[in-house]
């Protein structure tokens, strides 16, 4: 398998020339690092060459990096059921530089690209709708970012004496507590209430 997918990537970096900047072979995937400016061309070419075939799009995901300049990571899986392969595609892009859009390619990557936009705020340049999916109309930030806070900013809920949903800066209803995180097995250090009269 190792040597198909080294063949299959010498054939697409040799074909493609400076539109890739890198490949990798792992755990029997091949991923492939393009350009962000080329990824349209990049993927026409995975698609439509004999030797690629990959016609089904399967998903696009992002990963965040914080610390890098370009700190997204934009990540295409696509399956060639002609010879059972799966290949993956990234490229770097930053908070205000947009990736060209998929969907002229695959129509099923429009919902892929918004929600990599409401979640990250990822921009794809093209799409013909790129608005928030997931989160509510009003909702600040993108909560799948590194630095998005795990509390997030407001809670929402349905308030039944004012008949509507409310916003509300986010409130910790429970005092934060001290657990014991000693194994089971091995027992406390302190009696439990009770335990006294065990040995009695």
């Amino acid at each position: 398998m190792s040597a198909d997918l080294q063949a299959l990537s010498d054939h697409i970096a040799s074909s493609l020339g400076e539109a890739i900047e890198n490949r990798a072979i792992a755990f029997d995937e091949l991923t492939i690092v393009a350009r962000r400016e080329d990824v349209v061309r990049v993927a026409t070419f995975l698609r439509d060459d004999p030797q690629c075939r990959f016609v089904c799009f399967i998903d696009i995901c992002g990963a965040d990096y914080p610390a890098r300049d370009k700190r997204f990571d934009v990540v295409y899986h696509f399956l060639a059921p002609h010879h059972n392969r799966r290949i993956r595609l990234k490229v770097e892009t930053d908070e205000v530089t947009p990736v060209p859009s998929l969907v002229g390619l695959w129509p099923a990557a429009n919902w892929f690209e918004r929600e990599a936009y409401d979640l990250y705020g990822i921009l794809f340049s093209g799409h013909p709708d790129l608005r928030r999916i997931l989160t509510d109309y009003g909702f600040e930030g993108h909560p799948l970012r590194k630095d998005f806070p795990l509390t997030g900013y407001v809670e929402v809920r349905y308030d039944d004496g004012q008949g509507r949903v409310v916003y509300e800066p986010v409130k910790l209803n429970q005092e934060f507590r001290n657990f014991d995180f000693l194994s089971p097995w091995e027992g406390t250090d302190y009696v439990l209430p009770g335990d006294e009269k065990a040995k009695a």
